[in-house]
């Protein structure tokens, strides 16, 4: 398989199930561990360092490093927005209706009104659906693609030789 399909899988399905991991575990729900969804960020950032090392063996340099990591960015993105809509709409069909509450009970522990509260979930929610979230999604794996593959093509990447 291609290095640049074969990464951009592995970080999609790998994001994914860790995606699910914090469903099952319901550490979503909790603010305290919420944060661990990040743990994509090494995932995908370890998924690229494999990726580009495959690359740079098959001769490419900086800007083609930068290329195939976008590549990989981009496969993997796709990947994650169909594992977000199946956790979303099939595995955890009450996600955003959960999470919701527990913004709820963060603003009421801030003090804020019952006004302020309903105004804050209201405008909070309106951006909170399954394909909004599974496109915030491939855009944060996008994004961080191309900034990491930016900085590790640096290191990773074939050297051109210079003849004398």
């Amino acid at each position: 398989m291609n290095p640049i399909t074969a990464a951009g899988l592995l970080i999609g399905v790998l994001c994914g199930v860790w995606t699910f991991v914090m469903g099952y575990t319901g550490w979503y729900k909790d603010p305290s561990k919420a944060a661990a969804f990040f743990v994509v960020i090494l995932i995908e950032v370890g998924g690229l360092i494999w990726g580009l090392r495959k690359t740079a063996a098959h001769g490419r340099t900086y800007s083609g490093q930068v290329v195939a990591g976008t590549l990989m960015a981009i496969v993997a993105g796709v990947v994650i927005i169909g594992f977000s809509l199946l956790f979303t709409t099939v595995a955890f069909p009450e996600y955003f209706t959960e999470l919701e509450a527990g913004y709820r009970k963060m603003l009421e522990a801030q003090g804020k009104t019952q006004a302020e509260i309903t105004s804050e979930i209201a405008s909070w929610a309106a951006g909170q659906t399954p394909m909004r979230q599974a496109m915030n999604g491939f855009i944060g794996t996008f994004v961080t693609g191309v900034v990491v593959t930016a900085i590790v093509a640096v290191w990773v990447r074939a050297r051109p030789s210079h003849a004398r």
